[in-house]
């Protein structure tokens, strides 16, 4: 499924929290730069991976520096009591398309030259709400119009950053994939028949198109990829030799080839899942996460053994016909089977409340709390391989810490503050005592802007004689 990205027009950019542009003025500095320490106290920590406790979590740098039921308190740290709520880490989002403005490079099959990296748009005010939402972390995606689309990115939630300052350095880039009715829909719009009347087909239309496109574009990477192995060898022996040109469409496929780059497969029906899973199996490389995959409990045993992640809904069915045999039962299924598995959103709206999607999963299919919690925090966080930094409360760690009034998996829970980097991105309070004076400001900005348009509207014509 693909959701248009949100777009904002000038007077929209009132509408996003000034609570939180001045947070970012306040709090959001950088990492570099001294700042006094933070200790939450008395709180219910789920670390996720290191079990509950109830005590106190020490932030120093941006970092996790200590977590345990007593804590020696920085005689300079600012001191949060919260008592009687919940800390847990950020929550990570494997499949997003917000803060972009493009999403589909739709017009070829094979858009691996483009990337989401190149249209992100830090004034997105869907980054706003997911991080109130408790999101730190997200999986910029291509669109799913091609076999093989464009670039993804990796970016953390830092509301009032510019574009660069919001990608997560150090994460492995990534690429989108898509199977199915989306891609072989672009090639045949309309449903005719090829050639019919004025039917104007873009390869591939079939399903079966769509694996030939995905092979003949590895044939042509790893021919592209010899011609630069060759090339090397020459230069190593002292040889004079000339480079082989160029192609910016087969450069993130050789990465593919090589493990340098993430294949993020947009996919439903279990047999394109096992399809994809034997083509690149052909091609010596990984899947690294089926996205969506509402049929992955039917080949499960299938998945784990290639080593592949899945990335689904909670309960998203019958939106379309691929989608048909979905169950709420697939995250539980697939874990069960030893699949490394997290729910995403693919929806700026749903990303606003992923823990609670995180909850059906204990309904549907028995998991318990740790589990279901992994499934929005350390399963996406190891699927971007990223878990070295963020997805579990570890000394050491990134400090992106969501704070709720009550246990996550509630639906009467609400997020009350969330950091990321150590650094105030939401603060509930803050946010509602503010929203007079913004309500305030916004009225005054468009009464003003209503005013110029009256004033530079051209004279209106007089009415004609009878």
């Amino acid at each position: 499924m693909k959701l248009a990205c949100c777009r904002r027009s000038w007077a929209s950019l009132w509408l996003a929290p000034l609570t939180s542009r001045r947070l970012v003025l306040l709090f959001a500095t950088s990492l570099a730069a001294a700042t006094p320490p933070i200790v939450i106290q008395n709180a219910t920590i789920l670390t996720v991976t290191k079990g509950t406790l109830n005590g106190s979590v020490l932030i120093r740098d941006g970092k996790i520096a200590e977590v345990g039921e007593k804590i020696i308190v920085p005689a300079d740290a600012k001191v949060i009591d919260a008592s009687g709520q919940f800390v847990m880490p950020g929550i990570i989002d494997c499949h997003s398309h917000i803060a972009a403005d493009s999403i589909n490079e739709g017009s070829v099959s094979v858009s691996s030259m483009v990337g989401i990296e190149d249209v992100l748009n830090p004034d997105d005010i869907s980054i706003y709400r997911a991080v109130a939402g408790g999101v730190t972390t997200a999986n910029i995606l291509h669109g799913s119009a091609n076999s093989i689309g464009g670039k993804c990115t990796v970016i953390k939630l830092r509301w009032g950053k510019d574009a660069h300052d919001m990608i997560f350095q150090g994460a492995l880039p990534g690429i989108k994939f898509a199977l199915g009715e989306n891609p072989k829909r672009a090639g045949n719009p309309t449903g005719q028949r090829i050639g019919a009347g004025n039917v104007q087909g873009r390869y591939p239309a079939t399903r079966m198109g769509v694996e030939d496109v995905i092979r003949e574009a590895f044939n042509e990477a790893k021919t592209y990829q010899q011609s630069w192995k060759d090339y090397n060898e020459k230069i190593a022996r002292g040889e004079q030799a000339t480079a082989p040109r160029r192609d910016l469409k087969l450069e993130p496929l050789v990465e593919v080839l090589e493990g340098k780059r993430l294949v993020h497969a947009h996919c439903y029906r279990a047999d394109e899942i096992l399809m994809l899973l034997r083509v690149a199996d052909d091609y010596g490389f990984k899947i690294r996460t089926l996205q969506h995959v509402l049929e992955g409990y039917k080949v499960a045993k299938e998945i784990a053994a290639h080593g592949a992640g899945a990335s689904t809904f909670s309960d998203w069915w019958a939106y379309k016909l691929e989608a048909f045999d979905a169950i709420p039962y697939n995250a539980a299924i697939m874990t069960r089977k030893g699949v490394l598995v997290s729910l995403n959103s693919d929806s700026d709206e749903l990303m606003r409340h992923l823990n609670d999607e995180a909850a059906k999963t204990m309904k549907y299919g028995g998991l318990n709390e740790t589990e279901a919690l992994s499934l929005v925090t350390i399963n996406p966080a190891k699927q971007l391989m990223i878990d070295n930094r963020v997805g579990s409360i570890e000394v050491g760690k990134d400090a992106d810490l969501t704070i709720f009034d009550k246990h996550p998996l509630s639906n009467y829970a609400k997020v009350e503050k969330v950091f990321i980097d150590g650094q105030l991105y939401f603060d509930r309070a803050s946010d509602l005592a503010d929203r007079p004076e913004r309500e305030t400001e916004k009225k005054k900005l468009m009464d003003k802007e209503k005013e110029e348009q009256k004033k530079n509207a051209p004279a209106g014509r007089g009415r004609p004689a009878a």
